[in-house]
């Protein structure tokens, strides 16, 4: 059976550095068996940002990868906090907010770049909860997607 961090390994993706908090408040909390990460922005490997608006700066598929990017700082803040994905047992709920036009209808496309690099590491089985997207004017630093999770730990 292959573990989340061999199925990491195996997308040969970059995690970028774990982001600090921009404000008052903590990235990640456990409580008891649950592993709570507050919304996470498009973090890069060198640190910066993706910044724009969906349906004005960028397209739908650039939407999409940087909210795969979401998922990475995610993951970092994960093993910076934990010390790896595999004391996750599952995926439990996530929320996906799309900064986009007001025309924007395709919120759940944007966020299925976190959820398919999800499904990807935890297996579909557990690597896909329940989820919400939903598109929002704006978000800090007009960054295109914010993404906050609930995991259940092992």
């Amino acid at each position: 059976m292959q573990t989340p961090e061999l199925n990491f390994e195996k997308l040969g993706l970059v995690l970028p550095p774990a982001p600090k908090p921009l404000g008052v408040y903590k990235p990640c909390l456990i409580d008891g068996k649950y592993l709570y990460l507050s919304g996470h922005g498009t973090v890069k490997p060198d640190g910066s940002l993706i910044i724009g608006r969906i349906g004005e700066d960028m397209d739908i598929d650039q939407g999409k990868l940087a909210a795969r990017q979401v998922g990475l700082a995610m993951l970092a803040t994960i093993k910076a906090n934990i010390g790896s994905l595999n004391k996750i047992k599952r995926v439990i709920k996530v929320l996906g907010m799309v900064n986009c036009v007001p025309s924007f209808e395709r919120h759940p496309y944007v966020i299925n770049g976190c959820s398919e690099l999800f499904a990807a590491v935890w297996g579909e089985e557990n690597g896909i909860g329940v989820r919400s997207a939903v598109g929002m004017g704006s978000l800090p630093d007009n960054i295109p997607v914010e993404i906050e999770a609930l995991f259940e730990l092992f």
